[in-house]
């Protein structure tokens, strides 16, 4: 009995998906759906080959993008201490440069001011002192010292010491000799001498 007579419709179809000709032994050709598919797939593939590289090679730019950024700070943190620290190095050199030429002034000084107190600082010789005290004044001298201020052993030297009724603390009763210094430097104490408050009489029993 025939396969029509049992009732089939058709015959079943038979597909040769070898890809070498048995009968030629040649190559057979990709049929066009197949070799649309792999090409598809093909494309697919390469295309999110190529949006990982992409995607990575963006991660990689941030990250060396972070890393420079972070070494530019870094060099600008630097540079900026550096500067800081030769401005004030540039600064104390330039103190102490002047504070050593007018340390070598202050005898100079001292003779225009027992000169001044003396009535001797007259005619050409008190145009040439205060030229001098104006410039010294211009690079920051100043002097200190006054009759009847307390006495602080930070700015003044005592040379001489005495009691008296007339004060309530130590407190310089003359200046011996007037102190120097620039801006909060002290070049020289000003010598003084001190009076204290009479020690009160012992009882007499």
């Amino acid at each position: 009995m025939s396969t029509r007579e049992n009732g089939s419709e058709e015959e079943p179809v038979i597909r040769d998906n070898r890809k070498i000709d048995p009968e030629t032994g040649q190559v057979r050709e990709t049929a066009p759906a197949e070799a649309a598919g792999q090409n598809d797939k093909e494309q697919a593939d390469r295309s999110s080959s190529s949006s990982l590289a992409s995607d990575l090679a963006s991660i990689e730019l941030a990250t060396q993008l972070a890393e420079r950024t972070a070494d530019l700070q870094r060099l600008q943190a630097e540079y900026s201490n550096y500067r800081k620290r030769v401005e004030r190095d540039r600064a104390m050199v330039k103190e102490q440069a002047v504070a050593g030429a007018l340390t070598e002034l202050l005898p100079v000084l001292d003779d225009i001011g027992r000169a001044r107190d003396h009535g001797e600082l007259t005619g050409g010789f008190a145009k040439v002192s205060e030229s001098l005290e104006a410039a010294t004044g211009k690079l920051g001298l100043s002097a200190f010292g006054t009759k009847g201020e307390p006495f602080d052993p930070t700015v003044h030297e005592a040379l001489m010491h005495s009691y008296s009724p007339d004060v309530t603390e130590p407190t310089c009763v003359e200046i011996l000799q007037p102190g120097y210094r620039i801006g909060e430097r002290v070049l020289r104490p000003a010598r003084v001498a001190v009076a204290e408050p009479e020690e009160p009489a012992a009882d007499d029993n």
